[in-house]
């Protein structure tokens, strides 16, 4: 346990604040209540809720919750109360994302401390005057008053990455000349009269706290050191309870959720600076998905509370699990950023790629996993994500099940794609799902090529093909020729490629750019062409695209953008330009390699069809996609059967 303030939580774990999209009309929703309580129920210490706004003039996103609407209280004690059921402590946290955001949605100005656009999002704030400032500590504080009054056992005001404060605060983006601005004093000013105000809304004797910016990472942002000092003159004030800990800003986005190509623990030295400057508890978050990490940290004295945000998105359970010692049971987060960050930042509901239950915990959360009242005889083909979960679901909901894997082992085209430079943390989700299959009563068969024949003798009840997809194999004019590869033959090792080798990259992801970098890393002099305005044009939702791109640059690989391929003639690409129609030749590489989509493997199926009483797939064999709807396809039907 670690009393914060007035309230004392049962354990480290919180699950930190982030975004799930899942307001509606500027209230909380069910989905957050039962998102929420999942996480409570799966034994998390302490929840703090996604930023709610404090005033109408921040509108960063569509599905934001307005704190200062005094409509929010009815659904905030319905939150709160569930909660507590759980004995979880959960915070609410304010904030005004100021330049970090646009008019769009608000239909009125933004603020900020100055004119200087956000890197992102482009718009030039209004310059926040006295009476400005004036409303905006006034709707704090009503803020404050809507959260106590909601059951909330804290606050947390965001003064870290995408935050109003924090750009008072740091001289990159505050140039003002008045008592806001210049001296650290005074850019501290706006912060501590925010602070001063809702201290006195809530009380001396209810638990109050900021998230701080350990480290802009920025030339002529705020450093550690400098953020030490903020630190130590927040906590002089006697009137905060707490110091959660961000990183980086939208400068340098790639930082604030660090995708696998990000170390570990990666703010962990942030951490510990600031707890080397204040005596306040403070909270660690960054890339930490494992809880015997997270007790080397609290061992060590670098942190007194951990942030596992993405870990819990994962595995609601994890707590538990670790309290329980049931390490080989938890689902481990790849930080692959496909479902969470990758779909909020797109406007969608928050999902994650190996827990179809995130959004709808209501009906398939905790619990929600009802039994088969017919037990039947289930054959499962095809040892991919699709298959393995399709399998654990049935055989949890007590069906006979019996998987077979045409090769050595399972885990589908996973096995390929973590061959991929740093990519090999996505091999993660095999595991994970192993372990699951491992305690349940099910058959596994491998080395095992499925046949009608085959499948109609065993006579069974149900049959899921999940055989999934196979690159195409001449997805353009002249690609038959023996030195045109895929992927997959360049990932395994199994052929010659040259030494200049042409990737024609019509994927936007990692299928591409991880095979150039892995050719790259073996020497190769890579081109990468795409029809797109840059190769890896999906990389930016998962926080890669910054680093993909500089790794690649850095290793020699080179590109050619906005280039239609449409046949290919002696090893040499024609095309042309997409804007301005003009057609031209690429060549001069001793291989080819094609990254241009694949086609299903659904023989087995349309062999099958009308002669077994239910025949389902799932998966890429019914359309070639990524791993989530692999994964949710097969979950879908575990429970449906």
């Amino acid at each position: 346990p670690l009393k914060i303030g007035s309230i004392t939580v049962p354990n480290r774990i919180s699950f930190s604040a982030h975004l799930t999209n899942f307001a509606e009309h500027g209230l909380p929703s069910e989905r957050h209540l039962y998102y929420w309580m999942e996480r409570a129920k799966g034994g998390a210490g302490l929840i703090i809720t996604e930023e709610q706004t404090v005033h109408p003039t921040d509108h960063a996103y569509e599905h934001m919750v307005e704190a200062y609407d005094p409509a929010v209280v009815p659904a905030y004690q319905k939150i709160t109360r569930a909660i507590h059921e759980y004995e979880t402590r959960i915070f609410a946290q304010l904030n005004h994302n100021g330049a970090q955001g646009d008019g769009s949605w608000s239909r009125l100005p933004i603020w900020g401390p100055s004119p200087i656009p956000d890197t992102l999002f482009r718009e030039v704030p209004k310059v926040m005057e006295p009476e400005d400032i004036r409303e905006l500590i006034e709707y704090y504080c009503l803020s404050a008053k809507n959260v106590k009054q909601g059951g909330f056992d804290g606050i947390e005001l965001q003064l870290g990455h995408s935050s109003l404060l924090r750009q008072f605060l740091s001289p990159l983006s505050n140039r003002r000349t008045d008592e806001y601005g210049g001296s650290l004093e005074n850019r501290m000013r706006l912060a501590l009269e925010v602070i001063d105000a809702v201290r006195s809304t809530v009380g001396k004797d209810y638990t109050l706290g900021i998230r701080l910016c350990a480290d802009e990472m920025i030339s002529g942002g705020l450093t550690l050191n400098d953020n030490k000092e903020i630190a130590r003159r927040f906590e002089s004030t006697g009137k905060i309870d707490f110091i959660d800990l961000s990183v980086a800003t939208f400068y340098n986005l790639y930082l604030v959720g660090g995708s696998m190509h990000v170390p570990l623990g990666y703010t962990i030295p942030l951490a510990a600076g600031i707890k080397e400057a204040v005596r306040l508890p403070v909270f660690c978050t960054g890339r930490i998905n494992d809880p015997v990490l997270a007790e080397r940290i609290l061992a060590s004295g670098q942190a007194d509370m951990i942030g596992m945000v993405r870990a819990q998105i994962c595995d609601p359970e994890i707590a538990n699990k670790a309290r329980d010692g049931r390490l080989d049971e938890i689902r481990y987060c790849i930080a692959c950023n496909q479902g969470c960050y990758g779909r909020v930042g797109l406007n969608k509901p928050i999902g994650c790629i190996q827990n179809p239950a995130v959004g709808y915990e209501k009906d398939r959360g905790i619990g929600k996993l009802k039994p088969t009242l017919t037990r039947k005889n289930v054959t499962v083909v095809g040892g991919g994500p699709a298959g393995m979960k399709a399998a654990e679901v049935a055989a949890r909901r007590g069906h006979q099940v019996t998987l077979y894997e045409k090769s050595a082992r399972l885990g589908g085209q996973i096995n390929i794609a973590m061959l991929g430079a740093g990519r090999v943390e996505i091999g993660n989700v095999i595991r994970n799902a192993e372990n699951q299959l491992k305690k349940l009563p099910l058959k596994i068969v491998l080395n095992k090529e499925v046949t009608p024949e085959f499948i109609l003798s065993q006579n069974p009840d149900v049959v899921i093909i999940a055989t999934g997809s196979i690159p195409l194999e001449r997805p353009v004019p002249g690609a038959d020729n023996p030195s045109i590869f895929n992927v997959w033959q360049v990932l395994k090792n199994e052929v010659d490629v040259g030494n200049k080798v042409l990737l024609v990259d019509y994927d936007g992801h990692h299928q591409a750019t991880a095979t150039a970098e892995f050719l790259a890393d073996r020497g190769k002099k890579v081109h990468m062409v795409t029809s797109s305005l840059f190769v890896g044009q999906d990389l930016g939702g998962t926080q890669d695209m910054f680093l993909t791109r500089q790794r690649l640059l850095q290793k020699g690989v080179t590109f050619t953008t906005d280039y239609a391929v449409m046949e290919i003639k002696n090893l040499e690409l024609n095309g042309f330009n997409v804007y301005s129609n003009h057609w031209y030749t690429i060549g001069g590489f001793d291989s080819i390699v094609l990254v241009m989509g694949n086609q299903v493997k659904d023989d087995l199926y349309m062999a099958l069809k009308g002669k077994v009483r239910e025949l389902y797939r799932i998966g890429d064999c019914v359309a070639p996609r990524k791993i989530d709807m692999a994964i949710l396809e097969g979950d879908k039907i575990g429970r449906s059967i």
